[in-house]
């Protein structure tokens, strides 16, 4: 059942009549049977609460009553009460102090307490096939409860429902605090979030000058959003989050096909024979006006298009498909700028493709930085290095001796930056006398850098890390 409303009628820029031409256009709807609201002023609200009590059918309980068992749909988790999770019943009905267990985390417990929302959690009896509701479990270890799951009773067992899979990170990014005495706070913070979303995964790891922190998998970039988001909302904490990366898969030489989830990880191009990578399907609705500015956007994110299709005087459907990888580097917020912020995106993961990428490394003094390595499309590597070697020498401190920073890939230095080391006039203290003197002194200065320049090490500040990572 479709309810059409139009909200944020209370808006000056409200455009309430075009709009309902066009979802009339949309759906092939009546003009009365579309409801406007306001959530600020509060207008139209209980109009749409008695159209959906009217228009949403009940659910239909087809159960008889030989089994018991509820499809898990959210959780969320109380430090005192453990894990509480949100389901709606299937079959049966489900008791006070019932014995039941997940059948994929096969987590055995029972029911501490049972209720229904009206809107706030209301403690009841029991639980009937087709009603919605929440079940206090008492657990308190993480990964038990999973969205899409099934609870079913020990005594009174069904199969479990169809159409759950198990949540596979494809967007990985590395997470740490801006000071290393918060890393126990991130760590218990990200555990914490864990209890309540068995999608996140992380692991522990450290850069270099960074410092430790987390390699944590996300099921796309509003995943990375919400949770960054939260940590430091809820946990006030200052982090630093890397560019987010996908998982690439490669077959070697030898043939031998392996997940790599970091730049530090790829293997060297000459042992490389091919590489994939994931691809998304993606639809993107926007004003026609703007559709010059998006072809020009597609070349540059290597975007094929699919399909074109026009409803109304004012929208345009594209179908498109683009690499995962491309579609992370900024393309939701170029289009928002290419269109005004009126275009819209929704995309599916599909199938995994051939992939031309390669790794760039950062050498400072000759010495590879693993922290600073990235992977990225063949074609844009020379933009790529040049930006990141001027990146890191704008921020980058001088030192006692002159060092080149340079970016490689592909065996070959594509971008170099020459960063002179610290002058003392060694002679400042002299007055008078011979010449020969201060060139002595000179001399030795220069044979001091010289022999600074082999043997010195360049010292990276944490502030460096830090904003180039930013």
């Amino acid at each position: 059942v479709i309810i059409p409303v139009i909200n944020k009628i209370d808006l000056p820029v409200a455009r309430v009549d075009d709009v309902r031409k066009e979802v009339i256009e949309l759906l092939g709807c009546d003009e009365d049977a579309i409801l406007t609201a306001s959530g600020k002023t509060g207008e139209g609200v209980g109009q749409i609460l008695n159209t959906v009590v009217q228009m949403v059918p009940a659910p239909q309980v087809t159960s008889d009553g030989s089994g018991t068992g509820a499809l898990v749909f959210d959780f969320e988790y109380e430090v005192h009460r453990g894990l509480i999770v949100y389901v709606r019943v299937i079959e049966g009905t489900i008791y006070k102090r019932d014995k039941l267990r997940f059948i994929v985390g096969k987590d055995q417990f029972e029911v501490l307490d049972i209720g229904t929302f009206s809107p706030v959690k209301t403690s009841c009896l029991s639980l009937t096939a087709g009603e919605i509701g929440y079940i206090v479990t008492g657990i308190k270890k993480t990964g038990a409860a999973r969205v899409g799951d099934t609870i079913t009773s020990l005594a009174r067992p069904i199969k479990p429902l169809p159409g759950y899979a198990e949540p596979k990170p494809v967007v990985w990014a590395s997470i740490y605090p801006e000071n290393q005495d918060d890393f126990t706070t991130l760590r218990q913070a990200l555990e914490r979030l864990r209890l309540e979303d068995s999608a996140l995964s992380f692991e522990e790891e450290a850069a270099g000058a960074v410092g430790r922190g987390f390699r944590c998998g996300f099921l796309g970039m509003l995943h990375l959003e919400i949770i960054s988001e939260r940590l430091r909302r809820e946990f006030t904490l200052e982090l630093i989050i890397t560019s987010p990366t996908i998982s690439y898969e490669v077959v070697d030489i030898k043939g031998t096909r392996e997940k790599v989830y970091s730049a530090i990880a790829f293997p060297e191009e000459s042992q490389i024979d091919e590489v994939y990578e994931r691809w998304v399907t993606a639809r993107l609705i926007t004003p026609p006006d703007y559709m010059g500015a998006l072809i020009q956007l597609f070349h540059e994110h290597e975007v094929t298009v699919i399909d074109t299709e026009v409803f109304g005087d004012k929208r345009t459907a594209l179908t498109i498909e683009i690499p995962l990888r491309e579609l992370m580097r900024n393309f939701f917020d170029e289009v928002k700028s290419a269109t005004s912020g009126y275009a819209s995106i929704s995309y599916e993961l599909t199938d995994m493709r051939k992939a031309d990428v390669v790794r760039i490394e950062v050498l400072i003094a000759d010495e590879p930085i693993p922290a600073f390595s990235r992977i990225v499309a063949r074609s844009r590597v020379q933009k790529e290095a040049d930006e990141m070697v001027e990146k890191i020498k704008n921020v980058m401190p001088r030192q006692m001796f002159d060092f080149k920073i340079q970016a490689k890939a592909g065996g070959r230095i594509l971008a170099s930056r020459h960063l002179s080391g610290m002058k003392k006039d060694v002679t400042d203290y002299l007055y008078g006398g011979d010449i020969t003197r201060k060139m002595k002194l000179r001399e030795k200065q220069k044979k001091g850098k010289k022999k600074m320049k082999a043997m010195g090490v360049v010292n990276i500040p944490h502030d460096v890390f830090l904003k180039v990572m930013k």
